[in-house]
């Protein structure tokens, strides 16, 4: 058997790079949020079922799970893309614009879904040259961290034994023509908590007939910062953020309670407990010292995504071959979090960056930023470099 080379490879990502485009430019002027995406889901389902695959839709509500089984004995390697938009109004101008008020893809997740098509679609063209087994896994709900976790709750990988994992992102954090990787932990946990300080309300003249939950509040902010300061090693980086402030309703009435919305980074499972354990300690300390209490919800979110040292190795040379030694660049540890760690928990693999921004054509603003895009030339770097890495990941 002569598996599928990188040069077939490379000109059948170039052939499809108009469809790949077409896909990414329909997801984006129809972007979905998370648990919404019906309509996504539906056009990737149908595209795979026409390619052949064993499909199963509505996995973990909105999910698609596709197997490509090539009849031959061998690996099984799991492919995931995510397909969700975000809660961001579009200040961009270009055709392919969102025709929902409110809603965009301003993270690449159009992208991402337009590209593990075209994948699975050469993948199922040349299903001769392969294999063993591609699981492709069609993700809702990433910007919230919750569709990896409901996806494998619903079983999404029932009567599968996989053994790689592999998946990537668009970035406009690097430039276009670049792919960058990192070994070992590479995104961090990121859970989300809101804390609720009581108080007693009452007349803003009056200030010692109440117990006032916005100085309360105030010193909670600040006493929360020492956790990372001065309570966790220098070297090993965390970040509690509050990024959220509610309440009161008038310049003179001092309010019942106040809401503070927040959220834990964290590289290592200990220190991510610890702090965890330390943010309810020092809420519940500081509030009774003042003579108020405090409610806390907290959602644990995603662990930190780790690639696999090996395969990560076997990544970056599938890279190389791709862009060029000097554009695959090893990635700074990123505090943002992904799903993509529940996967790669499943199975040791490699989640990567394709180098997406373009100054020139004013495609270098951040992630989540309402004039967010990418250069589409990227798609087609990112179609060929995942392409290669599932079948050497097979091999």
């Amino acid at each position: 058997m002569t598996l599928l080379s990188s040069q077939r490879v490379k000109e059948a990502a170039q052939t499809l790079a108009e469809d790949t485009i077409a896909f990414r430019r329909d997801f984006h002027a129809h972007p979905e949020l998370a648990f919404e995406e019906v309509r996504t889901a539906g056009i990737v389902a149908d595209t795979l079922t026409a390619l052949g695959l064993n499909v199963r839709t509505n996995v973990g509500k909105t999910g698609v799970v596709a197997v490509l089984d090539t009849g031959k004995p061998g690996k099984t390697v799991l492919a995931r893309a995510d397909m969700d938009a975000l809660p961001v109004q579009e200040a961009c101008e270009h055709s392919y614009r969102s025709t929902l008020d409110g809603k965009m893809h301003a993270c690449g997740h159009d992208g991402h879904t337009a590209v593990l098509l075209s994948v699975a679609r050469i993948m199922a063209e040349h299903k001769d040259t392969l294999n063993g087994k591609i699981v492709f896994v069609f993700q809702p709900a990433e910007e919230i961290v919750r569709g990896a976790q409901a996806m494998l709750a619903d079983n999404a990988l029932a009567g599968l034994s996989v053994d790689y994992s592999i998946g990537l992102h668009l970035s406009s954090m690097h430039p276009l023509g670049t792919v960058a990787m990192r070994a070992g932990p590479s995104m961090a946990a990121a859970d989300s908590f809101a804390i609720t300080v009581h108080g007693k309300g009452g007349h803003a003249a009056l200030p010692h007939n109440t117990v006032d939950p916005i100085v309360i509040a105030s010193q909670l902010i600040l006493s929360l910062q020492t956790l990372v300061s001065r309570e966790t090693n220098p070297v090993d980086q965390s970040v509690i953020s509050i990024t959220s402030v509610h309440g009161g309703t008038a310049f003179n009435i001092i309010p019942e309670s106040v809401e503070l919305k927040g959220t834990l980074r964290t590289f290592l499972a200990d220190t991510r407990e610890t702090l965890k354990n330390r943010i309810y300690d020092v809420t519940n300390a500081l509030t009774t010292s003042m003579r108020a209490s405090a409610s806390i919800q907290w959602n644990d979110g995603s662990p930190a995504v780790i690639n696999d040292p090996a395969m990560t190795e076997r990544l970056k040379r599938v890279a190389t071959n791709v862009v060029g030694e000097s554009n695959v660049i090893q990635n700074d540890q990123m505090m943002g979090g992904d799903d993509m760690a529940l996967w790669l928990q499943q199975a040791p693999g490699c989640y990567f960056f394709v180098g997406a921004a373009n100054p020139e054509k004013g495609m270098d603003k951040p992630h989540h930023h309402p004039q967010f895009d990418i250069d589409e030339a990227s798609l087609v770097t990112a179609v060929e470099v995942l392409s290669n890495g599932i079948i050497d990941f097979l091999s």
